[in-house]
């Protein structure tokens, strides 16, 4: 499903329509009443590690405050020109992912529930699934025919029209009603109040290293992709107990998650694709044989992880062991 960058991109698109009034809706969805938004005014935009969230209130209700900029919010609105619309994951490999493995990932994932003492409440949270995206004053048209060979363009879940004239377009996402975002930006690796401390203590727990960075309590945003891609960038072998590396390749780690989610964002925003060295590869940048496994927790959602033996080699614990089980 789409990480930090790609929702941080996703609400860059919609914020040009905070303050606007939705004059006619439709879409597919059936977990909420598409027909409830019409008429209302959008009145914030944020997000928040994976989730989106849009405050709506009645046209008439006056505007509340912006949504708090980050750092890299702010470098994003001096991008605002850049022509590309669409909000599609921009990976330059290609994709192996089943509607098995996106629904058993959006079963294994933790939706927010709804306070019902405290009513629906005036927020509408997105959750994506694999394939979710926004777009912004344009339809997602088919890049290739489905299985039975026909060419059927992606049905939209949601579709706002606006007084201006513009409209938004969502795509494969779930949809619920909340009293507010429920979200700790602390724990969001593109938010300026990320906290390195409590990150980098999740890191040392003796699970391995692939588990933690997945958690969303310590690292929201930070998906599969990234995941593949700092553990290389980091040199670190994804089974490698956190209790076992050294403070230094922590704090390597953190960096690179940080840097790699920042520029990720930043090529997102200026058309630019994801070119992975190590994520689907069958070789690394070095030119050595890639594995690839599916790793998760026992009883927990499994992950395709792919990594290079020789760049990453493994660390063993006291038994001799990559990690308990292995």
């Amino acid at each position: 499903m789409p990480e930090g960058p790609s929702l941080r991109k996703f609400q860059l698109l919609t914020s040009p329509f905070v303050g606007q009034v939705v004059a006619k809706v439709g879409g597919s969805s059936r977990k909420i009443n598409v027909n409830d938004l019409d008429a209302l005014r959008l009145q914030d935009s944020q997000v928040h590690g994976k989730n989106l969230y849009l405050a709506f209130v009645a046209a008439e209700g006056s505007l509340g405050p912006a949504a708090e900029e980050t750092v890299l919010q702010r470098e994003a609105a001096s991008a605002a020109s850049s022509p590309v619309q669409g909000g599609q994951e921009q990976v330059c490999a290609p994709q192996t992912h089943s509607q098995d493995e996106e629904l058993e990932e959006l079963q294994h994932s933790q939706p927010e529930v709804p306070d019902a003492a405290e009513g629906l409440g005036n927020w509408l949270r997105f959750h994506f699934g694999l394939f979710g995206s926004v777009r912004a004053n344009e339809f997602s048209r088919a890049n290739k025919a489905n299985k039975r060979g026909d060419w059927k363009d992606p049905v939209p879940r949601l579709v706002l029209h606006f007084e201006s004239g513009g409209f938004l377009v969502f795509y494969n996402c779930r949809m619920h009603w909340c009293t507010s975002p429920r979200a700790d930006p602390t724990s969001d690796i593109l938010s300026a109040e990320f906290h390195r401390g409590r990150a980098l203590d999740a890191l040392r727990a003796p699970d391995p290293i692939c588990y933690t960075l997945l958690d969303q309590r310590y690292f929201s945003g930070l998906g599969n992709i990234i995941k593949n891609e700092i553990l290389y960038l980091a040199k670190i072998h994804p089974l490698t107990q956190g209790s076992l590396l050294a403070s230094s390749d922590l704090e390597r780690l953190l960096d690179c998650a940080v840097q790699f989610s920042s520029d990720w964002l930043h090529g997102k925003l200026h058309g630019k694709g994801l070119h992975p060295q190590i994520y689907q590869k069958e070789q690394c940048p070095l030119g050595h044989a890639v594995m690839k496994g599916t790793l998760g927790p026992l009883g927990g959602f499994k992950r395709l992880t792919w990594w290079c033996p020789q760049c990453q080699p493994a660390v063993l614990s006291g038994d001799g062991h990559l990690f308990p089980g292995t």
